[in-house]
C-alpha cells in the first residue's frame, strides 16, 4: 500500500483461506475482500490465521476488493 492517504481500516471476518497466504474477509458493512497477510504474519508463521478469526484490514481506495490484514483479534 503506498501511503496512509490511500488506505481505510476496516474490521471483518475470515470466512475462506486461498493460496499464497491469501484469505477471504468478509468485512463488517457486508463486502468481501481478498486480503493477504502483512509483516510477521507472513514471517515465521508464528501468527497464525484461520477461518473464522476476526482481523483488521487496510483496504485500498483504488482498488476496494484488495487489502492487507495488519491485526488478528483473539
Amino acid at each position: 500500500m503506498a501511503g496512509s492517504d490511500d488506505v481505510f481500516r476496516a474490521q471483518g471476518t475470515v470466512t475462506a483461506t486461498l493460496r499464497n497466504a491469501s484469505f477471504k474477509v468478509k468485512l463488517d458493512s457486508g463486502h468481501e475482500v481478498i486480503a493477504r497477510a502483512s509483516g510477521k504474519m507472513r514471517r515465521g508463521r508464528l501468527i497464525r490465521i484461520i477461518p473464522g478469526d476476526k482481523v483488521e484490514l487496510e483496504v485500498s481506495t483504488y482498488d476496494p476488493t484488495r487489502g492487507r490484514i495488519v491485526w488478528r483479534h483473539r
